[in-house]
């Protein structure tokens, strides 16, 4: 099966070859795996990847010392995917993290609190999703590191302000800055990226919806760009839009989730499998067990779009809440 690599992959993968430090190996390496086509494909490549990315970080922490560690803004992805918060100083960041997730972030109402990344577990329903509050982007100052950590990240949220005078001009300021370092927040341009840019799913969250004229600036903010992202007015304040901030994550991240049966038994509904959208029988067969899918017959599915219990081929796209029995 080719592997048919991106342009942000080969991109990523020059910047390893010429990476001295092991830092910045390390940086090339994360977004490697991150941009790889995640496919049967590439199986030994991402495992190659990960066992490289192992190998530096055991040396860096042998090699022990400030010069050799590893970053300070190093997060490993836990759950099912991770989503970088950007945005503009003292948009509702860290409230927004503090709300959603255990984490306890820094707030306050001066600007650049934020110093580090900040991550937290964000429960939508049965799944957990990362949640980065990132520092501030500003034209003023920008950590260095900001950028790569929305790179490796599988989506962003622009956060904004809607109480902000300038708000329209905050959100282009914040999507001119990513740009700078050749990062496109929401859909690629129609001509397609050029080698080293990335595109990233995004959600704009309209933070402070509890303030006067918030509604007519949502208003104003869909008006402009909602034809390019996905949008959502929420109160990190009061918590109203918060629940619908977790569906909107859950839908932008492009996933969805299947649980499995043995055959004559209960379905585990416990903990489900976690799958691309647009994956298969084959694919879930795959996630369960490596020899599942070379064996693999058919499948009975119990879903919202299939008698219980049908009969279904390999190919059959899985939909999100699936109970798939898999027949070798």
């Amino acid at each position: 099966m080719p592997a048919n690599l991106s342009p942000e992959y080969m991109a990523a993968e020059q910047r390893f070859k010429a990476a001295r430090a092991t830092r910045e190996k390390l940086e090339a390496l994360e977004e490697m795996l991150s941009t790889i086509p995640k496919h049967k494909g590439t199986e030994k490549m991402q495992g190659d990847i990960k066992r490289r990315i192992s190998k530096l970080r055991s040396e860096a922490q042998k090699k022990g010392g400030a010069a050799h560690a590893l970053p300070l803004y190093h997060i490993d992805k836990e759950g099912a995917g991770q989503v970088a918060l950007v945005g503009a100083p003292n948009v509702g960041k860290s409230l927004l993290v503090k709300k959603l997730t255990r984490a306890q972030p820094e707030v306050a109402d001066y600007p650049f609190t934020t110093r580090l990344p900040t991550p937290g577990m964000m429960v939508f329903e049965n799944v957990q999703f990362q949640l980065l509050d990132l520092p501030p982007l500003s034209e003023e100052f920008m950590e260095s590191w900001v950028p790569t950590l929305v790179r490796q990240a599988d989506v962003a949220v622009l956060v904004v302000d809607l109480s902000a005078a300038d708000l329209l001009e905050e959100v282009e300021n914040t999507r001119a800055l990513m740009e700078k370092h050749r990062i496109v927040l929401g859909p690629p341009p129609a001509a397609g990226l050029e080698p080293g840019w990335v595109s990233k799913r995004t959600l704009l969250a309209a933070n402070k919806a509890e303030l006067p004229d918030a509604d007519d600036n949502f208003i104003a903010l869909k008006d402009l760009f909602g034809d390019r992202y996905a949008m959502l007015a929420v109160s990190a304040e009061t918590g109203s839009g918060l629940d619908e901030f977790r569906r909107a994550v859950f839908d932008l991240m492009g996933v969805v989730r299947v649980f499995t049966k043995a055959p004559g038994k209960k379905p585990e509904l416990d903990a489900p499998y976690v799958l691309r959208r647009g994956s298969t029988a084959l694919n879930a067969a795959e996630h369960v067990h490596k020899d599942f899918a070379a064996q693999l017959k058919f499948a009975r599915i119990w879903g919202h779009t299939r008698f219980d219990g049908q009969m279904v081929q390999r190919d059959y796209v899985l939909e999100d809440g699936d109970i798939i029995e898999l027949h070798i």
